[in-house]
């Protein structure tokens, strides 16, 4: 049966630990400085150049998911292996669990840490104690001194120890703190994320157009060598000249090299995306997709500078940032002010131990302490200095990273048109060279004209692919860029996917009615 003590020094324990909560709540305030967001000196707008974006999409860069953004199914299975194997992606889950986990520690300072006490004191007193007629202690007639018995003392209870009110907010303030580290780490974590997107993507897109050079030197070697074998057996029967023998075998050469060449960049590009993926590349990855059809977006609208704010992770990581410098502001400021900590204990005590556990054991205690600081030779100034200091130098990180994710998208979108007008001339180079190579190769099959302004025509053709090439890529990773620099990539699939995957009706289901 349970004694009625008990229930009595529960009932004192929770009217304690309901008057801390009650003390706690009343002194909910901080010290911590008002947070206005530091504006930038930035234009409001994007330049005219950064308006050619398409205005129809439903959302904005950073709400679309990669996977629906990269529709190539080898892309998306590199970027999935290099999410999951990445080494600096789980070096930065590490980091997010430790500052959750300080940030816990730091929050549980709110609450009293209750823990159960108990055990024995045995001691035996000295002559001069004063206990010479304690309970236990009897006289030694042959010695003429004194037979002394350990002294007993049995005790048990619950309670908590140096448990600090928080009255001015330190203690808020500094959970204030950890809460905003952990929540910066894990913009940086959303941040690395964006990296490894496109980082894979870009390294792709580089290798399907080496890929690509690699398939036009080859097949431009092919037709040379079958073009320098009909001239040597025309050269052979005195039909043509030693000098068109010796040009066409400088194409071939020049051929050869540049296949060596590419085929050289498509092994160095494996090797990069091995690395960025953390594993080697599977043998049973999709066929990738034709360059340029990687994204099913041509392009991105631009939006507003101001949607970078709250978008990009890296500015969201440094305005987390300045507000934990702004919380430790107020820590250091209600250092000036009065601590009271309290310890509380509710339990039994007795000299004898079967009598512990008897209404008359039952004991009690709470001890309030309040420590004011008078003097501390400038270690509370010095350190509301350095929280100042460091709040102002947040402050210039933040605006700093706001103008250079500005400058980042700007570059961007001015490399897009750039790009967009390349393309076009791009394609009318190819077009008209391909034509002139054409009409050249003509004129020396009917005997008008020699055969070098046919090889110079097929140089010059063979120099428009290849740059054709270099802009294709250069315009699909600018895409990427743009993705990247507007918040892109963080996410699996949009926001709206998950909507619609949760209002589409589930396969056997009941039906209602």
């Amino acid at each position: 049966m349970v004694p009625q003590s008990f229930f009595r020094r529960s009932l004192r324990l929770r009217a304690v630990v309901m008057a801390v909560a009650t003390t706690q709540a009343l002194s909910a305030c901080t010290m911590i400085p008002k947070y206005t967001r530091p504006t930038p000196p930035l234009a409001t707008t994007w330049p005219d150049y950064a308006k050619t974006g398409d205005r129809l999409l439903p959302e904005v860069a950073a709400d679309i998911g990669w996977r629906e953004f990269f529709i190539d199914p080898r892309l998306q299975a590199l970027i999935t292996i290099a999410l999951r194997e990445n080494r600096d992606l789980r070096t930065s889950a590490a980091n997010i669990a430790t500052a959750q986990g300080e940030y816990d520690v730091q929050h549980a300072g709110l609450f009293p840490t209750i823990a159960a006490t108990g055990g024995p004191m045995y001691q035996a007193p000295s002559d001069a104690a004063g206990l010479s007629f304690a309970p236990g202690l009897d006289t030694d007639k042959t010695g003429g001194g004194m037979a002394r018995n350990p002294f007993r003392y049995y005790s048990g209870g619950i309670g908590f120890s140096s448990y600090e009110i928080d009255l001015f907010g330190r203690i808020r303030s500094l959970t204030k703190e950890a809460a905003e580290r952990a929540l910066s780490q894990q913009e940086n974590m959303r941040g690395m994320v964006i990296s490894i997107v496109s980082q894979v993507a870009m390294a792709y897109i580089t290798w399907l157009g080496d890929r690509d050079t690699q398939a036009l030197a080859a097949s431009t070697l092919a037709s040379q060598q079958n073009s320098l074998r009909l001239t040597q057996d025309k050269y052979t029967h005195g039909e043509e000249n030693l000098l068109t023998v010796r040009q066409l075998e400088t194409q071939v050469q020049q051929s050869a090299t540049l296949l060596t060449d590419a085929r050289r960049k498509v092994e160095q590009d494996e090797n990069l995306i091995t690395l960025l993926i953390g594993a080697p590349i599977p043998q049973n990855l999709p066929a990738p997709l034709p360059l340029g059809k990687q994204s099913i977006l041509a392009d991105l609208p631009a939006g507003l500078p101001s949607d970078l704010l709250t978008r990009r992770p890296d500015i969201v990581a440094a305005e987390h940032d300045l507000l934990a410098s702004q919380a430790s502001i107020g820590a250091a400021r209600a250092a000036f002010f009065p601590r009271l900590t309290l310890t509380a204990t509710d339990g039994v005590s007795s000299l004898q131990f079967h009598k512990m556990f008897t209404a008359a054991a039952t004991t009690w205690g709470l001890n309030p302490n309040l420590q004011i600081p008078l003097w501390t030779w400038g270690m509370n100034s010095g350190n509301l200095k350095v929280a100042k200091a460091t709040r102002n130098g947040k402050i210039a990180a933040y605006e700093k990273t706001v103008q250079s994710a500005f400058r980042e998208v700007a570059d961007a979108l001015a490399a897009r048109k750039a790009y967009l007008d390349e393309k076009k001339q791009m394609d009318n180079l190819v077009f008209a060279s391909g034509d002139a190579y054409r009409l050249a190769k003509l004129r020396y099959e009917t005997g008008t004209d020699s055969y070098l302004t046919t090889l110079d025509s097929q140089r010059y053709y063979l120099q428009a692919q290849q740059s054709q090439i270099t802009v294709a890529v250069a315009k699909y990773q600018n895409l990427v860029t743009i993705y990247r620099a507007m918040g892109g990539g963080w996410q699996e699939t949009s926001p709206h996917s998950h909507a619609e995957q949760q209002m589409a009706p589930q396969s056997g289901s009941p039906k209602a009615g």
